[in-house]
């Protein structure tokens, strides 16, 4: 009875109160897009005129800038390396040398895609846009989907405490701090808890993950990428047993390297007995020999993660894991903050979120040009590709976030895009975003340990449906000496896990296949080379032979024109 009166209490709630107030927020956006430019134009003008009597801000003019153009002369593109003084000096203490707000809750982690992992100042701005963002993206999301609203949701978070800095300012996952400013009823219907975020060991969070959404009728499941949907399964199905026991006893597996604060908060969650449960799951695995999400979570459950780039692989497992369950992108979505809000199922593509950031776009084949031009969002065109800038109101101006995106139309006067890859020197199948700059830092180191040369390689992946991972495509003659390309394999993958920490988590959790080495036919690489700048005309003398490449079917598209051995 207490549990009926409680849920009655929550939709009346959710309905009085929390919807009008997303609706209007939605209404107020949908109203924006048929005027992006003058949106946009008024918010880089409030983002500049609040932080203009910052360090940053007298440094770069921004007092003079009186329009985009202004905006565009004052200040050149640049990526991370340009705030990063000013961000060391905030995590000193001077929190005016970036941004102007007298508040930093944290600083947003990012997973390291170039050198060094990047502090993104997390202020009210931030905030605020991110919870718009996924407001948004819930409210359409549910008119749709209406089985969903105040069930289960099962989601992964970080720990926002990883670090912190000399002044005392935790560094870490955003996902962690907004875990935990959850409104009381919205915080109940997580299936995971915040303080799990505390958890470092991947084995124990799916674990654990698994053993507290397996006692629910999970309404929305929401990862990133898909491929930890992949493994949540897959790991599900393979510690069934052990899964089972922990739920009819109610019990925690005590082997699991699960902090004893996780422990303890989660104590009363934890020892809810659930036989009825086990009895069903007993039921599924009598009938079909396996226990898989599409047999014990209801068929309306919504999963929310990517789906443009390089995540068809891992979508076409959905039906046999998940079944028929519906699919929304979250949209392009990174520690800098929200780009694009998808409005419908079924699509990579989402409408720019032109409320909350300034963007700028520059077509990909002129990126590396000084004659490169600059487009605003209402200047795009459908079908192109470009590099998306970003001008946040927490410190990023111009910023290349290296993300490459397609306009795929318009909502009214506003383009949709599509995520496609990191640009030309990323590649991440599981979410490991490997760069080009930590194999070729990684493989020069290799070389120097070893004495040893090599003139042409690439790390390029090795698709396999259960476990891909990347190969080092070598020719056969190179590091001939008795066993060199074997060692030379396995220490460039010892470093590439001490450059990349997504990487190295990804290995670690067995999402990622170790590193093999590939054996190409004696002058492939010159063919492919010669081919690859004839169709894309370039000029030899500016050729670079790519050391890594993204393209997921690469192994079979070479073994099928016969260059491997």
């Amino acid at each position: 009875m207490f549990s009926l009166i409680r849920k009655s209490f929550e939709k009346a709630f959710l309905d009085l109160v929390v919807a009008p107030r997303i609706r209007r927020r939605l209404k107020q956006f949908h109203n924006a897009l048929g005027n992006p430019e003058e949106t946009q134009a008024k918010l880089l003008d409030r983002i500049l005129r609040r932080h203009e009597g910052t360090a940053f801000g007298r440094d770069h003019g921004f007092s003079s800038v009186r329009s985009p153009q202004d905006f565009q002369k004052a200040l050149p593109v640049a990526g991370y390396d340009r705030l990063a003084p000013y961000i060391d000096r905030m995590r000193r203490g001077e929190q005016n040398a970036l941004i102007a707000d007298p508040k930093v809750f944290m600083f947003a982690l990012t997973s390291g895609t170039t050198d060094t992992r990047k502090y993104i100042p997390v202020n009210n701005s931030y905030l605020e846009s991110y919870r718009r963002g996924w407001n948004m993206w819930g409210l359409t999301a549910f008119q749709k989907h209406t089985k969903v609203p105040l069930t289960p949701i099962l989601q992964l978070s970080g720990d926002w405490q990883e670090e912190f800095t000399d002044g005392g300012t935790p560094c870490g996952a955003v996902t962690g701090l907004t875990a935990t400013m959850q409104r009381w009823f919205i915080r109940r219907l997580y299936c995971i808890p915040a303080v799990a975020g505390k958890i470092k060991d991947p084995v124990a969070k799916q674990y654990l993950a698994l053993r507290m959404g397996l006692t629910r009728d999970v309404g929305m499941i929401l990862s990133a990428n898909p491929s930890t949907l992949v493994n949540l399964a897959r790991f599900g199905d393979a510690n069934k047993e052990a899964l089972l026991r922990d739920i009819h006893d109610g019990t925690l597996d005590r082997g699991l390297d699960v902090p004893s604060l996780v422990r303890q908060e989660m104590s009363k969650a934890i020892r809810q007995r659930h036989q009825k449960r086990v009895a069903q799951f007993e039921t599924i695995i009598r009938d079909t020999g396996s226990l898989l999400p599409k047999d014990y979570w209801p068929d309306w459950t919504l999963l929310g993660n990517w789906t443009g780039g390089s995540m068809g692989p891992y979508l076409r497992q959905y039906p046999a894991l998940y079944g028929a369950k519906p699919v929304r992108d979250v949209g392009l979505i990174a520690s800098e903050g929200r780009m694009t809000i998808p409005l419908e199922d079924g699509t990579p593509s989402g409408v720019l979120d032109i409320l909350s950031h300034y963007y700028e776009f520059v077509p990909v084949d002129e990126m590396d040009s000084p004659t490169a031009r600059v487009l605003l969002a209402h200047e795009l065109e459908q079908g192109m590709d470009y590099f998306i800038l970003l001008t946040t109101d927490y410190g990023l101006y111009r910023y290349d976030i290296r993300d490459v995106v397609r306009c795929t139309g318009f909502m009214d006067k506003t383009p949709l895009l599509e995520f496609l890859n990191k640009g030309a020197y990323f590649s991440s199948m599981t979410g490991e975003k490997l760069s080009e700059h930590h194999v070729t830092r990684s493989i020069d180191r290799v070389l120097a340990e070893h004495g040893a040369t090599l003139a042409t390689y690439s790390v390029a992946p090795v698709w396999d449906d259960k476990l891909p991972g990347y190969g080092l495509y070598i020719e056969r003659g190179s590091l001939s000496e008795n066993g060199l390309a074997e060692r030379c394999r396995s220490r460039l993958e010892e470093l590439l896990c001490e450059s990349n920490v997504e990487y190295a988590a990804k290995r670690s959790s067995a999402r990622l296949a170790p590193l093999q080495l590939i054996w190409m036919k004696p002058g492939a690489w010159s063919v492919w080379d010669r081919e690859r700048l004839a169709k894309t005309r370039g000029a030899a003398e500016q050729y670079k032979h790519p050391c890594l490449i993204n393209a997921v079917d690469f192994r079979e598209t070479m073994a099928g024109e016969g260059r491997l051995e």
